[in-house]
Order: C-alpha cells, then structure tokens, then sequence
C-alpha cells in the first residue's frame, strides 16, 4: 500500500514537472507555435478627399494717388459723377445752350440794339475822333457785323464808311464783350465842306448780308460842340480799340 502510494505521488509530480515547461514555453520564453498563417488582408479603397482649392486673399481696394506717386488724401478717394442733365462746370448753364425765351445761341446772330449797350467816347488824340463801344447786355452771342450804320442829327445820308478798316474776321460778341469803331469827326487841316455841329448820333447795326439794318437803332446824344463835315467817317467794328485806331 505504502509503495502504491509513492507511485502515485511521484508520477502526479512528473505531471506537474511537465506542465509546467509547457507553460513557460508558451509565455515567450521559448518558441512559439504561429499557427495557421493568417490569410492576407484585402484592403479596402479608400476615396481621396479632394485637396481644396486655395482661395487667395481679397486684393486691396485701389488708392488713388497724386502725380508724385503720393496717396490721396481724399476721405473716400474716388470723385462723384455728376448727374445726367446738369452741366458740371463753369461755361455755359443748362439748357442745351439756349435762354429762357428759347432762342438758339448762335453767333450768326446780328447784334442790335435791343441787347446791347453803345457808348459815345470823344478822344483827345488823335485830334478830331470818337470812339464808339458797344457791348452785348444779352444772354446769347451776337456779331457785330460789317461797320456801324450812322446818321448825324436828322441827315438823310448815312455816315461814310472808310473801307480800309475792313477786319479779316467778324468781331463775335458773346455776353459782356464789346467792339469798337471808331469815328474821325472832321479835316484835322480844315479841308472839309458843310462844317457843322452836331447834337444826335443814331446807330444802326447791319446784318449779315449788309443790306438794311438789323433791329431798332440806339440814339445818342452828343457832348456839346461837337464838330463835323464832309469828310466825318467811321470804321468797321474791330476787336480792340487798337485796331479801330490804327
């Protein structure tokens, strides 16, 4: 009985003996079974997200700059249109150029005296001459056509026109601009016929083809003393009192 025991006890011992090997060859100690070798994974496509598109940063709003390069110091830096139908500078106003009554504003317009202003000046030098100044009042241009149309007092014949004064071009009066013409009264030498003195002046305008007169007539009363003949003459209308002297 003894002996079947000792048996028993050493071969539970030899069991335990060989457990335990296995056990520390299996805890990485020793070789290790890999088993069945696993199948190869199959990889799963993947969709690329699509790389977003840079965006580039708001260009700077332009700054306007002066001549020298300089920035404008202008609070918004950009100038207002002016409003369709209105006339942003200092010419001629609104109205397409035309006044109130609704004349067209043309220079092929005759001056007369119903928009003009005529002045009689005696002159000292040269000896025995007027100059005669007229200047548009009106709102539209004029042209002060040819020479003027004179008549002494209540004579018949108008006032003879020295021909060699003749302008290259027609003097054009826009508003507040003016023409000469100017007058020789008598003979410095005392060479004249029918000496008298004179005490009206009437003026006419003429038109453009120099027959008639254009409008009403401007009358002026002449300084006292003033002395004409036969030889008294006029200009044509010049730009300049210059020119009306020359």
């Amino acid at each position: 009985m003894r002996t079947h025991r000792i048996r028993i006890a050493a071969a539970a011992a030899a069991t335990a003996a060989v457990l335990s090997l296995t056990a520390c060859q299996g805890s990485g100690g020793g070789t290790r079974d890999e088993g069945r070798a696993s199948s190869p994974a199959t990889a799963t496509p993947t969709t690329q997200a699509p790389a977003a598109t840079p965006t580039s940063a708001p260009a700077p709003a332009p700054t306007d700059t002066d001549a020298s390069g300089s920035k404008s110091t202008s609070p918004q830096g950009t100038a207002e249109a002016p409003a369709p139908g209105k006339n942003n500078g200092k010419g001629k106003g609104e109205g397409g150029g035309k006044n109130t009554t609704g004349t067209p504003d043309t220079a092929d317009r005759p001056c007369d005296a119903s928009a003009v202003r005529v002045v009689y000046s005696p002159l000292s030098r040269p000896l025995n001459h007027a100059m005669l100044t007229v200047t548009n009042t009106g709102r539209t241009a004029c042209s002060a056509y040819h020479a003027p149309v004179l008549r002494l007092d209540d004579g018949q014949a108008a006032v003879a026109v020295d021909r060699g004064s003749k302008p290259q071009a027609v003097v054009t009066l826009f508003p507040g601009e003016s023409a000469y013409a100017a007058m020789i009264l008598s003979a410095a030498d005392g060479s004249g016929n029918h000496g008298r003195t004179s005490k009206k002046l009437t003026v006419w305008f003429a038109p453009r083809d120099d027959a008639g007169s254009a409008g009403g007539p401007a009358v002026l009363k002449l300084p006292a003393g003033t002395y004409t003949d036969s030889t008294t003459r006029v200009t044509y209308w010049q730009s300049s009192m210059e020119d009306a002297l020359s």
